[in-house]
């Protein structure tokens, strides 16, 4: 393997980390969905969910998180070629925040499969 594909590896990583930080600054639902890991990972700790178990919440986290960095490329680029407002613009922009929300959807869904039954035992106690 060359230096120069090494590199040319690690500044596209660099290209990737730059976007998520850029999708973190400017778009609120991003960071509500930072501080929903958060909350989602600790609550899968204290919990000890299995396994199998983690993966699915990792991969409905995962999904979310696609979503919305797609949702926002998408939004950037209608941005930059239909500054103006059209509306194949608008619809290009409404499927996209749209599947972000099945994705949300998929995941609470996910979520309460997951952690349903530990809080049923915790609330029979």
């Amino acid at each position: 393997m060359s230096n120069s594909y090494l590199s040319a590896r690690l500044r596209s990583f660099g290209h990737a980390f730059r976007g998520l930080k850029l999708l973190l600054q400017t778009q609120h639902n991003a960071r509500i969905h930072a501080v929903a890991t958060v909350l989602i990972v600790a609550a899968g700790a204290v919990l000890r969910i299995t396994p199998a178990e983690w993966a699915l919440i990792v991969l409905a986290i995962v999904c979310v998180w696609v979503a919305e960095a797609l949702n926002t490329s998408i939004e950037f680029l209608v941005d930059l070629v239909s500054p103006e407002h059209h509306p194949l613009a608008g619809k290009a922009k409404d499927v996209a925040a749209g599947a972000v929300l099945v994705a949300a959807i998929g995941s609470a869904i996910i979520g309460g499969f997951v952690f349903g039954p530990y809080v049923l035992r915790m609330l029979e106690r």
